[in-house]
């Protein structure tokens, strides 16, 4: 498996992907509006795969 297939995202490259900052990504987290996370690292800090995180921005209501 390469690196790359187990990179998972940050509250900051969810961000840069959707095109929106950091804290509005933990707004749409707080208000469940974001997928759960698929792992929390040791420090309590979530992170999403990619794919998951595209199929959602594909979807998600109010996409521009």
């Amino acid at each position: 498996m390469s690196p790359r297939s187990c990179e998972l995202w940050s509250y900051a490259e969810i961000a840069r992907h959707i095109n929106v900052q950091p804290d509005s990504v933990r707004n749409l987290r707080r208000h469940g509006l974001l997928p759960e996370p698929d792992l929390v690292d040791a420090g309590g800090h979530p992170r999403w795969y990619p794919e998951g995180i595209r199929t959602w921005a594909r979807n998600r209501p109010g996409r521009r």
